[in-house]
């Protein structure tokens, strides 16, 4: 009686259930051909039909134009749902009629067009049952004995080729499964345990790995906040840069107009004053001359007189005008004026170039050296070479006593003077000279050394002379001071002692953005002889010193 109940209930469910989605009608409404289904379905059904210019039903294929409304279907509604409250309590707790779809796997013991969804798969029936065919296994004593796991459809897969047995061994040796008949046949003396003792194992295993992974994770996720956090600095930073730079820029501009000003004004007023006082004195020397022209035409007149007497007598009562042009002499000066006001503005312009000229690469390099990634510190010599580039010696920076030769790359020390002409940058005190080249960014180059040399780099404004000019013994550069038996690394006085192999050749890695100098001995193999891990604030310039002594040389090898 139950078993037809069941079935009845079972044929109620199909003949209620909605042919799109194939469950229970949920909100039921009929079309105008009949046809009935659920108000979401439909409506989904119609909007992809509507893109492609129709509106049918799904069954029957009868066109709608224009797209009718909906109604409810109250009837069919009660229906499903007294359905639904008869059908949980006339089935058992455990009962699950959901039926399976498409990826789902599906009860291999029901039959007809739909079939229910799996629960289980008895590893022994090799067999995969829903609820309702799953109920033996768990009252029949025999059926209890079997394995249940969770529904799968790949048994074929877990099934030895060989002899159809399911595979529950582990061959070690082989590291496969294998059925119960393969340890006696081919696989006979290997290494072999139950698939559940080699699961326990691999699943120690497992939980290692899933350990580290999830603290890599963790690694990951609070390198990832720090990423993110450092990606908002950096642009908070480059709007603040961008703000205060325009702002001092705006303000030279500014200073820069004000002055133009005050010189214009200044021209004008130094005119206006020096054109009054010309002016002034055109117009007393015009005076004096119409005096002594009324002057000169009464002694003219005079001088052609007859009468003796009268002549005397009237000599006697004519002066000469007040002053005289002897006494006034007129200086004017040689005609270049307002020239030298041009020539002291032209010389401020070229002030102002020239120090955009020796700011601007620190500017740049300063800007470049911004990131918020730092790449991978090369391991090897061969990771350095890509970071290769052409050096020369600048022979305005040499010292007297050096001689510079192969293409400006090798530089010797010689006692006689090689009359290099005066420069600002020539270094006075001490033999050492500096590459033409500023260094930003990622650099690479070797040097070949024989007898003492320092190897340096250095800021551009190191002092030229005074003691403290010394490469290493101030705070613009560092020195690795090389010697057949030892090294130290010298930098703003302090002296550090290091250790490595006698080498004639030395490479030096730089990294600006990261402030990192490295030296390394080159020979048969690298090896690192001291890191410097600092902050450089402007470019920086290679440079070379020698010991006084003419065994003393050294060379910028060309690897580009």
């Amino acid at each position: 009686m139950a078993e037809q109940q069941e079935q009845g209930l079972l044929l109620d469910r199909d003949q209620l259930c909605c042919s799109v989605c194939l469950d229970l009608f949920n909100q039921p409404v009929t079309l105008l051909c009949g046809h009935s289904y659920c108000k979401d379905c439909i409506e989904s059904h119609w909007d992809t039909d509507e893109e492609k210019g129709v509106c049918s039903c799904p069954q029957c294929r009868q066109i709608f134009s224009p797209r009718p409304a909906l109604v409810k279907n109250n009837v069919l509604a009660q229906i499903v749902e007294n359905l639904k409250t008869t059908g949980n309590q006339q089935a058992s707790p455990s009962a699950d009629v959901s039926y399976a779809g498409p990826t789902d796997v599906a009860c291999d013991f029901c039959t007809g067009t739909r079939l229910r969804k799996a629960l289980k798969t008895c590893s022994t029936c090799l067999a995969s049952l829903c609820s309702t065919h799953l109920q033996p296994h768990y009252t029949v004593p025999v059926l209890k004995k079997h394995k249940l796991v969770s529904a799968t459809a790949q048994l074929q897969e877990k099934m030895c080729s060989s002899h159809d047995k399911l595979m529950e061994v582990c061959c070690r040796t082989d590291q496969q499964c294998i059925c119960y008949l393969c340890t006696m046949d081919e696989h006979k003396g290997h290494d072999t345990v139950s698939a559940a003792a080699e699961r326990a194992e691999k699943q120690k295993q497992l939980d290692v790995s899933r350990q580290k992974a999830q603290q890599r994770i963790q690694e990951r996720e609070k390198e990832i906040e720090k990423l993110r956090q450092a990606v908002e600095d950096l642009k908070s930073s480059a709007q603040t840069a961008l703000e205060d730079s325009e702002r001092i820029f705006t303000e030279l501009m500014a200073s820069i107009e004000r002055r133009r000003s005050e010189v214009k004004e200044l021209i004008r007023a130094q005119e206006k004053t020096a054109v009054s006082q010309a002016e002034e004195l055109l117009l007393q020397l015009e005076e004096e001359i119409e005096k002594w022209r009324r002057s000169d035409s009464e002694l003219e007149q005079l001088s052609h007189t007859d009468d003796h007497i009268y002549f005397i007598q009237k000599f006697k009562s004519l002066s000469l005008p007040a002053g005289s042009l002897e006494s006034q002499s007129i200086v004017v000066h040689p005609p270049r004026f307002f020239r030298d006001v041009t020539d002291a503005v032209s010389d401020l312009r070229d002030k102002l170039d020239d120090i955009m000229k020796d700011t601007w690469p620190r500017i740049s390099s300063t800007v470049s050296a911004v990131d918020v990634l730092l790449s991978p510190e090369p391991k090897t010599r061969e990771d350095c070479l890509p970071y290769c580039r052409p050096l020369t010696l600048d022979v305005n920076s040499a010292h007297q006593n050096l001689s510079l030769s192969e293409e400006n790359r090798k530089v010797t020390l010689t006692w006689e003077d090689s009359n290099y002409p005066l420069h600002t940058d020539r270094f006075t005190d001490y033999c050492q000279v500096l590459c033409q080249e500023g260094l930003s960014g990622r650099c690479y180059w070797e040097v070949t050394l024989s007898g003492g040399v320092d190897i340096a780099v250095s800021y551009k404004d190191i002092k030229r002379s005074s003691h403290v000019s010394m490469f290493g013994f101030n705070d613009k550069s560092w020195s690795l001071r090389c010697s057949e038996c030892r090294y130290r690394l010298i930098h703003n006085g302090v002296e550090t002692e290091v250790s490595g192999p006698s080498t004639s050749r030395v490479g030096v890695f730089l990294d600006h953005k990261a402030g990192v100098l490295s030296f390394y001995s080159i020979s048969d193999t690298t090896t690192l002889l001291h890191k410097v891990n600092t902050s450089f604030t402007q470019p920086l310039y290679p440079g070379l010193r020698l010991w006084y002594n003419t065994r003393d040389v050294a060379e910028v090898m060309k690897l580009w």
